[in-house]
């Protein structure tokens, strides 16, 4: 028997055809990342709006999960409840240690394919590289590179009492001095543990130089956390203390800033994402704000933020990780993201143009201090030693620095605690 099919039984069939093809082809992945971060502040949520931004023009769903904090201990404490719980974010902005600490625990992603795709060991500097990699695997991708050891300064505030930048700490005590008498705030900080450890290790570097940095932070040498140079860089540090306001206790970095860009105070003692802030409330660099060299000998103290990407069985976040991780090191992300974040780009094949001259600073003192064996890794912001050893160093900086402690009882509290936390 011949059936006659009309137009509407042609369509009808046709729909049933197509409808069984949909259903049974395979789903196409969304790209999905949930991104944990603590970029909160103007310049550092700038930054991360132009991430977010790139990600979702080609087609990923971006899913914001910002801590706020500067030094990153809240979201740190955010991410280990998350994971305890069996739900990680699968995007983590993370960074030194730490990133092996989670690599050991099995819980990272691969990124070998996107690494080799995009050639990261032919753009990347050797210390960033050892960072991100766990027993020769790719396991995070680095964002940027931050100088932590920056001293920002007010000129006006400066031409104002007659000073110019100091080039050691005996100089930089007479400026700070000279702006007390003149009724100006010497020294802009915000009394938490980690810009206490910041200016700590800012002052190592001063007194002691890159040699006595790698004993004393990094390899934890005894004879150095002992020494006569930690005694005097706890010294300085309660001379700091002196040029402190009386409103620094739980101030936010981002915070003191302000005190700094509206002339309250003279001088910062702050990574270069200080200078992000300043750029965000449209200061210019060498009008409004000027960049110098921390007193004392030269080096260079490496902070870089990096992401992770935890495990996931969810094809539409594997595919948001890959995709993500292929947008942090491309060269256009990179231009936009570190002009914004006051950083510079962490692939070293990057175009100068657009760059302040803070920022072509940081790059040439980088090369030289990888050439004259001056980099260092920061100790405050978690790129040189394991977390409780951090913790032991912030513990008795801060009690220091809060308290009438003597630089004599200082030191032997801090060798104690650091051989304790190892």
């Amino acid at each position: 028997m011949r059936f006659l099919r009309t137009p509407q039984v042609a369509m009808t069939a046709l729909a049933t055809v197509l409808a069984c093809g949909l259903l049974s082809a395979p789903a196409k992945a969304e790209p999905t990342v949930e991104v944990l971060h603590y970029w909160t502040s103007g310049g550092e949520s700038k930054a991360a709006g132009a991430l977010r931004q790139d990600f979702e023009a080609v087609g990923g769903k971006w899913m914001d999960a910002p801590v706020a904090g500067g030094g990153g201990d809240a979201a740190s404490t955010v991410l280990r409840s998350r994971v305890l719980a069996g739900d990680p974010p699968n995007a983590v902005q993370l960074k030194g240690p730490n990133i092996k600490d989670w690599a050991a625990q099995d819980k990272l992603a691969n990124l070998d394919d996107v690494a080799k795709a995009e050639g990261w060991e032919k753009v990347l500097p050797p210390l960033i590289l050892d960072v991100i990699r766990y027993k020769g695997h790719y396991v995070a991708v680095p964002v940027n590179i931050h100088r932590v050891n920056w001293l920002w300064i007010n000129p006006q505030v400066f031409a104002k009492v007659g000073v110019t930048a100091p080039k050691t700490w005996d100089e930089f005590n007479a400026v700070a001095d000279k702006l007390k008498a003149a009724g100006i705030i010497p020294l802009a900080h915000g009394g938490q543990p980690w810009q206490d450890a910041t200016l700590f290790e800012n002052v190592v570097l001063g007194l002691g130089g890159p040699d006595f940095y790698r004993k004393a932070l990094v390899e934890l040498d005894k004879k150095a956390l002992t020494s006569d140079t930690m005694v005097k860089v706890f010294d300085q540090m309660r001379k700091l203390r002196g040029y402190i306001d009386d409103g620094f206790p739980g101030r936010e970095w981002n915070r003191a800033a302000a005190l700094l860009m509206n002339g309250q105070a003279g001088m910062q003692i702050m990574g270069d994402w200080a200078k992000g802030e300043l750029l965000a409330a449209g200061k210019v660099s060498g009008k409004d704000f000027v960049c110098a060299q921390i007193p004392g000998q030269a080096g260079y103290i490496v902070n870089s933020d990096s992401f992770v990407m935890f495990k996931s069985g969810n094809a539409d976040r594997s595919a948001g990780q890959a995709l993500l991780a292929k947008l942090i090191l491309g060269q256009k992300f990179q231009e936009t993201f570190n002009v914004l974040k006051g950083s510079i780009p962490a692939r070293q094949d990057m175009a100068r143009d657009k760059f302040d001259e803070c920022a072509v600073k940081s790059m040439d003192d980088l090369k030289s201090a990888v050439s004259g064996n001056g980099l260092v890794p920061s100790m405050a912001h978690e790129m040189a030693v394991p977390g409780a050893v951090r913790g032991a160093f912030l513990d008795v900086v801060t009690s220091h620095f809060n308290s009438t402690m003597t630089s004599q009882d200082a030191v032997k509290k801090l060798a104690e605690a650091v051989d304790l936390a190892k």
